[in-house]
């Protein structure tokens, strides 16, 4: 027997990417175990974040469960008692069977004495120091350290992360693996009817740009603004930047606010998860200037449902939207605007980009994750 124990305790409001990780990895590993196979889920009690349809897993009813056995403790990763209570948790559960632990997340516990897998996403803390406060950053490199340290093999969700996490923490190439992420099942064009519904509900126009996702500065939305705003007098379509939303930056608030774009630049706020392939569906075109993605999970999605991408040339970026989107200097504002000028006035390339983007979307799946990801399993039980 080999039980594989998937931690989804870091699946939190607070980081619903983590979320919607853990949920679409559980859904698509069931159906590849092998007989005397099995997969364990360690949760946090009810209400559990990966219940929270709103926030973290999508792709779950409100009333569905994760498929496995779910096993609940109180000890977050937050709390300095994971470290003793997990692996006495993890030594319960393993009952004499072979058993595999897989920590989404770099706090966890340091000493589990079972195989552990971790996987890895960025190094935005070290690549943006000037983005996170000194005592942030210094608890990031201590924490991914011991980690990386308590690991026996570790998945970066991109070969542009692989290569940073190899490059930062002087990781062996060898104990690093890519299982890429993928667009859910429900990102696809979808039909007027729904198009028209999120439309309606968040009274959008029939022709806009759309930029899905936070604000942090990494993500570069002042940029943005500034080379949207010197599309104004051209009559483009509105922006409409939509995400959850950190009030400690307000800087694109601030550059809409200076430019008076008060009715071309709508800030939407946190969408449901629920709407979002519509929403793609229904925009011109998806723009994204980040300066730093460990992959870009939006620029898929969006691809996904057929909609034309603008986004930065940047190695994880790049990497995830290869030729199929219009690729741009996120350090150039001129670029930015060249990039969105192209796509507002050439409808052929938006339908080309849009075609393009649907095949490139299709090169990814969970299934594909979960495959690699369950081959690193069976090698830790080898």
């Amino acid at each position: 027997m080999s039980q594989y124990i998937l931690d989804a305790r870091t699946a939190v409001p607070h980081f619903p990417g983590i979320g919607r990780y853990v949920s679409n990895l559980a859904l698509a590993l069931t159906p590849l175990l092998s007989a005397g196979e099995s997969l364990t889920i360690l949760d946090v009690p009810p209400p559990s974040a990966l219940r929270d349809t709103s926030a973290c897993a999508p792709e779950l009813e409100p009333d569905a469960r994760l498929p496995g056995t779910t096993i609940t403790t109180p000890v977050s990763p937050f709390d300095i008692r994971q470290q003793w209570q997990i692996p006495f948790l993890l030594k319960r559960l393993r009952a004499g069977a072979a058993a595999a632990y897989h920590s989404p997340y770099y706090l966890m516990p340091y000493r589990t004495t079972l195989p552990t897998l971790l996987t890895f996403y960025d190094v935005i803390p070290l690549k943006f120091p000037q983005t996170v406060p000194a005592s942030a950053r210094l608890l990031f490199r201590l924490a991914a350290t011991l980690a990386l340290r308590a690991s026996n093999h570790v998945v970066a969700i991109s070969n542009a992360a692989r290569c940073d996490l190899i490059s930062c923490f002087r990781v062996p190439a060898s104990k690093v693996s890519v299982t890429p992420l993928a667009a859910a099942a429900r990102y696809r064009p979808q039909p007027a009817n729904e198009v028209g519904r999120v439309r309606q509900k968040y009274r959008l126009p029939e022709q806009f740009l759309l930029y899905l996702g936070i604000n942090k500065p990494h993500k570069n939305l002042p940029a943005l603004i500034d080379a949207y705003a010197q599309l104004a007098s051209r009559h483009a379509p509105p922006l409409v930047i939509a995400g959850a939303w950190d009030h400690r930056y307000p800087q694109a608030n601030e550059r809409a606010a200076h430019f008076q774009l008060d009715d071309a630049v709508r800030f939407l706020g946190p969408v449901n998860e629920r709407d979002l392939p519509a929403l793609y569906s229904a925009a011109t075109l998806f723009v994204f200037p980040s300066l730093y993605e460990g992959f870009g999970l939006p620029v898929l999605e969006a691809m996904a449902c057929g909609t034309p991408v603008a986004c930065s040339n940047t190695p994880g970026l790049a990497e995830v939207a290869g030729d199929a989107a219009l690729l741009f200097d996120p350090l150039s504002v001129t670029e930015i605007r060249n990039a969105l000028v192209e796509l507002i006035e050439d409808r052929r390339q938006r339908a080309r980009r849009a075609e393009q983007g649907l095949a490139r979307a299709g090169l990814y799946s969970w299934q594909a994750t979960a495959q690699a990801t369950l081959r690193c399993y069976r090698q830790l039980l080898e």
